[in-house]
């Protein structure tokens, strides 16, 4: 299906590994221009810019030139959420068509974060780690979203009818697609503040900001894609524990664990305009009809079932 997404330049941050990375992916298969963040390594990402000579790699990208641009950048930091779109908008393509500058971002997938691994209950949960968690999910997510809209604002006005030949001006596909999980909806207990944290981001921001970004550009959306458990190297661990696996599942119609690509699919998918033109506001759950957390067990309240 044509999404309609040539060369529409497009932010993917946390874009290094899992979802991020397939999105990336799937971006570039569709015809995007894909500026990738990543926080400490690429090394996911390059293989995506190996060229066919080298006989390794993704060759898809190649003779055309590469789409895809790769900024190191911490998210945390409002001068490097800054540097990094100015970074993705002043440089020109490096190869043909030579000097080509990409423009604004366009879309925005806003998809990093973090989430520490062990279990903590609230009450003993240390400040320090309550702080850094908002600080890499939320503050992050609030700092790329602004600058994004100050982009967008930017572009918009110096936009002059219809440069790109394909019959839209700069704005009308504009789209924010921010990334939760089901810890935001259903909560979960002894991670409190990273599913506070997603919550946040799923109803407090995204509700807003559908509504603030048609201010700017009066077709441009706000929507967040939010997945349980997926298959990707961050969770790979703790999908080998069967006691994990099964409460992951145990409420799930589907009986099957995500892969990155089921998310990044409804991730493209809500940002092409072709198709997702009149959605924003929107939680699009990715979690296989999970119907809620699994509390107890019969032995928790002291049942044994007959066999």
């Amino acid at each position: 299906m044509d999404l309609d997404l040539k060369d529409v330049h497009v932010l993917v941050t946390g874009a290094n590994g899992g979802i991020g990375l397939e999105t990336t992916r799937l971006f570039l298969e569709h015809g995007a221009r894909v500026t990738a963040q990543y926080r400490t390594s690429n090394t996911a990402l390059v293989q995506l810019l190996v060229p066919p000579s080298t006989g390794t790699g993704n060759h898809r990208f190649y003779p055309s030139g590469p789409r895809l641009r790769m900024v190191q950048a911490d998210l945390t930091n409002e001068a490097q959420v800054q540097a990094l779109f100015s970074t993705a908008t002043a440089t020109a393509t490096p190869s043909p068509p030579a000097g080509v500058k990409w423009g604004e971002v366009e879309v925005a997938v806003i998809n990093h974060g973090v989430s520490v691994s062990a279990d903590v209950p609230l009450r003993d949960m240390p400040l320090e780690q309550w702080e850094r968690t908002f600080s890499n999910n939320l503050t992050s997510s609030f700092l790329v979203a602004r600058e994004y809209m100050r982009r967008l604002e930017l572009g918009v006005r110096g936009a002059a009818g219809d440069e790109d030949g394909v019959g839209w001006e700069f704005g009308q596909r504009a789209a924010i697609v921010f990334v939760g999980s089901t810890a935001g909806k259903y909560g979960e207990a002894l991670h409190a503040d990273y599913a506070a944290s997603k919550s946040a981001i799923m109803y407090g921001l995204t509700l807003s900001l559908k509504n603030e970004i048609v201010q700017i550009a009066p077709r441009a959306r706000v929507n967040c894609v939010a997945p349980g458990w997926v298959r990707t190297p961050m969770a790979h661990e703790a999908l080998q524990n069967p006691k994990t696996v099964y409460r992951a599942l145990a409420t799930t119609p589907l009986r099957k664990v995500a892969e990155a690509t089921d998310v990044a699919n409804q991730i493209v998918f809500l940002a092409s305009a072709k198709v997702s033109g009149h959605i924003t506001g929107q939680v699009l759950m990715v979690e296989g009809g999970m119907e809620g957390r699994l509390l107890n067990t019969t032995a928790d309240i002291g049942l044994s079932l007959p066999m």
